[in-house]
């Protein structure tokens, strides 16, 4: 036997980029649980804000969300459609093509881009302008069960926020029957075989930058207090 010769798999493939395969696709499944959204489904668009640039003041500026949705967000999408022209995932919805390209290293880009863009379209929607306040009665019922009080809830996302080293999000998710706060970095959206996103949090530095400077934990305060989307959660629950 050639000692030389990598072990194969199936078809011949090297056993390294048999597992990392393999592993790709569990991770992949791991993302059935991603909720359906304007701008999740076909066809690939950028959609709109649900808000004007200046609803969310005085927590987060216009100026603010005009770089933030019109450089960054855009700027991720316009890298996706870019990386996929001519390729499988042209013309895919981007929850699949997030699924498809999920822990594969040959797709970083394109999962980077992918997730990027899911990731603030679903952070637009988890704000509100009059936002914050109680959530919905059968919300507030799994988050008392879960946390034992809304304020718990509240307080576990901004710890979330508050301990994301570098860049990253704070999210509330649903992971089995329970609701947990959760963080990932980068672009990361969080997986498992009962994980289902229901609201983020953007801590990347542009999404508070020009109004808080290094303030995150006062950003992110003000934005749970004030412009936090409870239906929107709510509705995520309701799907799952």
């Amino acid at each position: 036997m050639n000692k030389n010769r990598h072990p194969t798999g199936p078809a011949g493939m090297t056993r390294r980029r048999f597992l990392a395969t393999a592993a790709g696709s569990a991770l992949a499944a791991a993302f059935g649980g991603l909720p359906r959204f304007a701008g999740a489904a076909e066809p690939l668009i950028l959609p709109p804000l649900p808000f004007g640039e200046g609803a969310l003041e005085p927590v987060i500026s216009a100026r603010t969300i005009s770089f933030h949705y019109g450089k960054h967000h855009r700027g991720y999408f316009d890298n996706l459609l870019r990386l996929i022209a001519g390729t499988e995932y042209a013309g895919m919805p981007l929850d699949r093509i997030v699924a498809a390209t999920a822990g594969r290293p040959d797709r970083a880009a394109i999962f980077n881009n992918a997730a990027q863009t899911w990731n603030h379209t679903f952070y637009w929607r988890s704000l509100k302008p009059k936002g914050g306040g109680e959530p919905p009665a059968g919300l507030k019922r799994r988050i008392e069960s879960s946390f034992g009080s809304v304020g718990a809830c509240r307080k576990a996302l901004a710890e979330a926020a508050a301990a994301q080293f570098g860049s990253g999000w704070a999210w509330l998710i649903r992971d089995g029957g329970t609701l947990k706060a959760a963080r990932t970095p980068n672009a990361e959206i969080p997986a498992g075989k009962e994980v289902v996103p229901l609201l983020v949090i953007d801590v990347w530095e542009h999404a508070y930058y020009l109004d808080y400077q290094n303030r995150r934990a006062a950003y992110v305060e003000a934005l749970i207090e004030k412009l936090l989307n409870w239906e929107f959660a709510a509705g995520n629950l309701g799907a799952a």
